[in-house]
Protein backbone atom coordinates (compact mmCIF):
# COMPACT_ATOMS: atom_id res chain seq x y z
CA UNK A 1 0.00 0.00 0.00
CA UNK A 2 1.15 3.42 -0.57
CA UNK A 3 2.76 5.20 2.37
CA UNK A 4 0.36 8.05 2.77
CA UNK A 5 -2.35 6.19 2.06
CA UNK A 6 -1.42 3.18 4.96
CA UNK A 7 -0.52 6.50 7.49
CA UNK A 8 -3.85 7.38 6.58
CA UNK A 9 -5.75 4.64 7.57
CA UNK A 10 -3.94 4.05 10.59
CA UNK A 11 -5.54 7.67 11.74
CA UNK A 12 -8.68 6.81 10.59
CA UNK A 13 -9.02 4.10 12.57
CA UNK A 14 -6.44 4.85 15.66
CA UNK A 15 -8.44 4.89 19.10
CA UNK A 16 -9.61 6.80 20.62
CA UNK A 17 -8.15 9.70 18.58
CA UNK A 18 -4.77 10.84 17.10
CA UNK A 19 -2.32 13.22 18.03
CA UNK A 20 -0.72 16.11 16.36
CA UNK A 21 1.28 17.68 18.39
CA UNK A 22 4.51 20.07 18.79
CA UNK A 23 6.19 23.40 19.56
CA UNK A 24 4.45 25.94 17.18
CA UNK A 25 7.55 27.15 15.29
CA UNK A 26 10.84 25.29 14.72
CA UNK A 27 13.18 27.45 17.30
CA UNK A 28 16.66 25.20 17.21
CA UNK A 29 17.14 21.85 16.05
CA UNK A 30 18.55 21.15 19.34
CA UNK A 31 15.25 22.07 20.58
CA UNK A 32 13.28 20.62 17.96
CA UNK A 33 14.98 17.13 18.50
CA UNK A 34 14.47 17.76 22.44
CA UNK A 35 10.56 18.13 21.93
CA UNK A 36 10.40 15.28 19.50
CA UNK A 37 12.06 13.18 21.99
CA UNK A 38 9.82 13.48 24.91
CA UNK A 39 6.79 13.91 22.51
CA UNK A 40 7.38 10.29 21.03
CA UNK A 41 7.98 8.54 24.62
CA UNK A 42 4.84 10.20 26.52
CA UNK A 43 2.43 9.12 23.43
CA UNK A 44 4.30 5.88 23.14
CA UNK A 45 3.97 5.02 26.90
CA UNK A 46 0.08 5.82 25.99
CA UNK A 47 -0.55 4.17 23.03
CA UNK A 48 -1.36 7.06 21.38
CA UNK A 49 -0.68 7.17 17.28
CA UNK A 50 1.34 10.71 16.86
CA UNK A 51 2.57 12.96 14.30
CA UNK A 52 5.47 15.33 15.44
CA UNK A 53 4.29 19.40 13.80
CA UNK A 54 6.17 21.68 13.93
CA UNK A 55 6.07 25.43 11.21
CA UNK A 56 9.69 26.00 9.24
CA UNK A 57 8.18 29.29 8.42
CA UNK A 58 5.21 31.59 10.56
CA UNK A 59 4.08 33.89 7.37
CA UNK A 60 1.21 35.12 9.07
CA UNK A 61 2.66 36.72 11.92
CA UNK A 62 0.69 40.09 13.18
CA UNK A 63 4.09 42.05 13.10
CA UNK A 64 6.64 42.03 10.32
CA UNK A 65 9.26 41.68 13.87
CA UNK A 66 7.54 38.67 14.77
CA UNK A 67 9.94 35.55 14.77
CA UNK A 68 8.68 33.41 11.85
CA UNK A 69 11.46 30.45 12.08
CA UNK A 70 14.65 29.24 10.40
CA UNK A 71 13.04 29.02 6.70
CA UNK A 72 11.82 25.85 4.11
CA UNK A 73 15.43 24.94 3.58
CA UNK A 74 16.86 24.75 6.80
CA UNK A 75 13.65 24.17 8.73
CA UNK A 76 13.22 20.99 5.99
CA UNK A 77 16.60 19.64 7.27
CA UNK A 78 15.31 19.72 10.67
CA UNK A 79 12.14 18.24 10.49
CA UNK A 80 13.89 15.06 8.21
CA UNK A 81 16.31 14.93 11.20
CA UNK A 82 12.80 14.50 13.59
CA UNK A 83 11.68 12.02 11.55
CA UNK A 84 15.02 9.76 11.07
CA UNK A 85 15.95 9.95 14.42
CA UNK A 86 12.73 9.07 16.33
CA UNK A 87 10.92 7.39 13.73
CA UNK A 88 7.90 9.34 13.67
CA UNK A 89 5.85 10.84 10.80
CA UNK A 90 6.05 14.73 10.76
CA UNK A 91 2.79 17.37 9.91
CA UNK A 92 3.81 21.01 8.79
CA UNK A 93 2.01 23.93 6.87
CA UNK A 94 2.94 25.75 3.35
CA UNK A 95 1.65 29.06 2.43
CA UNK A 96 2.66 28.87 -0.91
CA UNK A 97 2.32 26.57 -4.11
CA UNK A 98 5.96 26.63 -5.02
CA UNK A 99 6.64 25.12 -1.79
CA UNK A 100 4.28 21.67 -1.51
CA UNK A 101 7.03 19.99 -3.74
CA UNK A 102 10.03 20.36 -1.23
CA UNK A 103 7.86 20.25 1.64
CA UNK A 104 6.10 16.77 0.34
CA UNK A 105 9.89 15.20 0.05
CA UNK A 106 9.77 15.46 4.06
CA UNK A 107 6.69 15.64 5.72
CA UNK A 108 3.64 13.16 5.70
CA UNK A 109 0.97 15.52 6.22
CA UNK A 110 0.94 19.16 4.84
CA UNK A 111 -0.94 21.34 6.65
CA UNK A 112 -2.98 24.59 4.66
CA UNK A 113 -3.39 27.00 7.31
CA UNK A 114 -6.92 28.34 8.21
CA UNK A 115 -6.30 32.05 6.70
CA UNK A 116 -5.59 29.63 3.11
CA UNK A 117 -8.27 27.13 2.82
CA UNK A 118 -9.99 28.39 -0.02
CA UNK A 119 -7.09 28.89 -1.99
CA UNK A 120 -7.68 26.41 -4.74
CA UNK A 121 -4.28 26.87 -6.47
CA UNK A 122 -2.43 25.90 -2.66
CA UNK A 123 -4.78 23.07 -1.53
CA UNK A 124 -4.37 21.53 -5.59
CA UNK A 125 -0.23 22.19 -5.70
CA UNK A 126 -0.57 20.42 -2.24
CA UNK A 127 -3.07 17.08 -3.31
CA UNK A 128 -0.74 16.83 -6.32
CA UNK A 129 2.22 15.44 -3.72
CA UNK A 130 0.23 12.40 -2.76
CA UNK A 131 0.44 13.38 0.82
CA UNK A 132 -2.05 13.67 3.56
CA UNK A 133 -3.77 17.08 3.27
CA UNK A 134 -5.20 18.63 6.75
CA UNK A 135 -7.14 21.39 6.12
CA UNK A 136 -7.44 23.94 8.84
CA UNK A 137 -10.83 25.75 8.61
CA UNK A 138 -10.64 29.52 8.15
CA UNK A 139 -12.09 31.47 11.25
CA UNK A 140 -14.22 33.21 8.56
CA UNK A 141 -15.91 29.87 7.36
CA UNK A 142 -19.19 28.14 7.94
CA UNK A 143 -18.66 24.54 8.69
CA UNK A 144 -20.07 23.68 5.67
CA UNK A 145 -17.51 24.96 3.45
CA UNK A 146 -15.05 22.41 4.16
CA UNK A 147 -16.65 20.24 2.13
CA UNK A 148 -15.96 22.08 -0.49
CA UNK A 149 -12.13 22.33 0.48
CA UNK A 150 -11.75 18.64 0.93
CA UNK A 151 -13.35 18.05 -2.52
CA UNK A 152 -10.66 20.49 -4.49
CA UNK A 153 -8.14 18.09 -2.48
CA UNK A 154 -10.39 14.84 -4.15
CA UNK A 155 -10.93 16.21 -7.55
CA UNK A 156 -7.05 17.08 -8.09
CA UNK A 157 -6.29 13.46 -7.34
CA UNK A 158 -5.95 12.39 -3.77
CA UNK A 159 -8.14 10.97 -1.48
CA UNK A 160 -5.98 11.30 1.88
CA UNK A 161 -7.61 14.46 3.43
CA UNK A 162 -8.84 15.63 6.56
CA UNK A 163 -10.45 19.00 7.57
CA UNK A 164 -9.66 20.72 11.48
CA UNK A 165 -11.72 23.04 13.66
CA UNK A 166 -9.71 25.94 14.87
CA UNK A 167 -11.97 28.77 16.35
CA UNK A 168 -14.88 31.41 14.48
CA UNK A 169 -13.92 34.75 15.16
CA UNK A 170 -16.49 36.36 17.48
CA UNK A 171 -15.48 39.91 17.78
CA UNK A 172 -12.07 41.31 16.77
CA UNK A 173 -9.85 40.05 19.48
CA UNK A 174 -11.56 36.33 20.09
CA UNK A 175 -12.72 32.98 18.93
CA UNK A 176 -15.06 30.45 20.15
CA UNK A 177 -15.52 26.40 19.24
CA UNK A 178 -18.93 25.79 18.30
CA UNK A 179 -18.99 22.07 19.08
CA UNK A 180 -21.42 21.45 16.53
CA UNK A 181 -18.94 22.06 13.75
CA UNK A 182 -17.45 19.33 15.03
CA UNK A 183 -20.37 17.63 13.94
CA UNK A 184 -21.14 19.35 10.71
CA UNK A 185 -17.67 19.09 9.19
CA UNK A 186 -18.79 15.47 9.08
CA UNK A 187 -20.54 16.51 6.05
CA UNK A 188 -16.53 16.63 4.44
CA UNK A 189 -16.73 12.78 4.66
CA UNK A 190 -13.01 12.48 6.29
CA UNK A 191 -11.65 12.34 9.50
CA UNK A 192 -11.97 15.82 11.52
CA UNK A 193 -9.20 17.05 13.83
CA UNK A 194 -10.12 19.79 16.81
CA UNK A 195 -7.01 22.00 17.29
CA UNK A 196 -7.37 22.69 20.62
CA UNK A 197 -4.73 25.32 21.44
CA UNK A 198 -4.95 27.72 18.11
CA UNK A 199 -8.66 27.40 19.17
CA UNK A 200 -8.00 29.37 22.13
CA UNK A 201 -6.17 32.78 20.26
CA UNK A 202 -6.87 36.05 21.12
CA UNK A 203 -6.00 37.53 17.56
CA UNK A 204 -3.75 40.22 18.14
CA UNK A 205 -5.75 40.94 21.32
CA UNK A 206 -1.95 41.65 23.16
CA UNK A 207 -0.74 45.18 23.86
CA UNK A 208 2.96 45.29 23.59
CA UNK A 209 5.30 47.42 25.63
CA UNK A 210 6.24 50.08 23.60
CA UNK A 211 2.92 49.84 21.41
CA UNK A 212 1.87 47.22 18.95
CA UNK A 213 -0.17 43.74 19.35
CA UNK A 214 0.47 40.31 19.37
CA UNK A 215 -1.70 37.44 19.59
CA UNK A 216 -2.86 36.37 23.18
CA UNK A 217 -4.72 33.62 24.23
CA UNK A 218 -6.14 31.49 27.14
CA UNK A 219 -3.94 28.89 27.93
CA UNK A 220 -5.92 27.51 30.71
CA UNK A 221 -8.95 26.70 28.82
CA UNK A 222 -7.41 24.19 26.40
CA UNK A 223 -8.26 20.95 28.91
CA UNK A 224 -12.00 22.43 28.79
CA UNK A 225 -11.73 22.89 24.39
CA UNK A 226 -9.66 19.37 24.43
CA UNK A 227 -12.62 17.62 27.02
CA UNK A 228 -15.24 18.96 24.65
CA UNK A 229 -13.97 17.82 21.20
CA UNK A 230 -13.11 14.14 22.47
CA UNK A 231 -16.67 13.78 23.99
CA UNK A 232 -18.12 14.82 20.92
CA UNK A 233 -15.84 11.46 19.19
CA UNK A 234 -13.34 13.43 16.93
CA UNK A 235 -10.75 11.78 14.88
CA UNK A 236 -7.46 13.66 16.17
CA UNK A 237 -6.54 16.06 18.28
CA UNK A 238 -3.96 19.14 17.24
CA UNK A 239 -2.19 21.30 19.64
CA UNK A 240 0.91 22.79 19.96
CA UNK A 241 3.22 21.92 23.30
CA UNK A 242 6.06 23.52 24.51
CA UNK A 243 8.54 22.89 27.66
CA UNK A 244 8.54 26.54 28.31
CA UNK A 245 5.57 28.51 26.56
CA UNK A 246 6.23 31.68 28.95
CA UNK A 247 9.24 32.17 26.82
CA UNK A 248 8.49 30.92 23.38
CA UNK A 249 8.97 33.18 20.75
CA UNK A 250 5.48 32.29 19.08
CA UNK A 251 2.02 31.36 20.31
CA UNK A 252 3.33 31.45 23.81
CA UNK A 253 -0.06 32.42 25.50
CA UNK A 254 -1.73 29.00 23.78
CA UNK A 255 0.62 26.55 23.87
CA UNK A 256 0.75 23.41 26.70
CA UNK A 257 3.32 23.14 29.24
CA UNK A 258 5.31 19.97 28.46
CA UNK A 259 5.31 18.80 32.18
CA UNK A 260 1.04 18.55 32.11
CA UNK A 261 1.03 16.45 28.65
CA UNK A 262 0.68 13.48 29.90
CA UNK A 263 -1.52 13.67 32.18
CA UNK A 264 -3.84 15.99 30.41
CA UNK A 265 -3.72 13.27 27.74
CA UNK A 266 -5.17 10.06 30.26
CA UNK A 267 -7.92 12.15 31.37
CA UNK A 268 -8.80 12.73 27.16
CA UNK A 269 -8.22 9.34 26.48
CA UNK A 270 -10.37 8.39 29.25
CA UNK A 271 -13.55 10.19 27.58
CA UNK A 272 -12.40 9.42 24.45
CA UNK A 273 -13.01 5.78 25.08
CA UNK A 274 -16.39 6.02 26.97
CA UNK A 275 -17.56 8.37 23.93
CA UNK A 276 -16.15 6.46 21.35
CA UNK A 277 -18.38 2.98 22.58
CA UNK A 278 -21.45 5.17 22.67
CA UNK A 279 -23.75 4.65 19.63
CA UNK A 280 -25.45 7.95 18.00
CA UNK A 281 -28.25 8.58 19.02
CA UNK A 282 -31.36 8.19 16.32
CA UNK A 283 -34.15 10.49 16.96
CA UNK A 284 -37.80 8.96 16.38
CA UNK A 285 -40.00 11.91 16.04
CA UNK A 286 -42.96 9.80 15.77
CA UNK A 287 -45.55 11.24 17.92
CA UNK A 288 -46.34 9.81 21.15
CA UNK A 289 -50.15 9.52 22.12
CA UNK A 290 -51.22 8.09 25.37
Amino acid sequence: MDPSALLFNQLKTAEPFFLLAGPNVIESEDHILYMAKHLKATTSKLGLKFVFKSSFDKANRTSSKSFRGPGLAEGLKILERVKTTYDVPIVTDVHESIQCEAVGKVADIIQIPAFLCRQTDLLVAAAKTGKIINIKKGQFCAPSVMLNSAEKVRLAGNQNVMVCERGTMFGYNDLIVDPRNLEWMREANCPVVADITHSLQQPAGKKLDGGGVASGGLRELIPCIARTAVAVGVDGLFMEVHNDPLNAPVDGPTQWPLRHLEELLEELIAIGRVSKGKKQFKIDLTPVRD
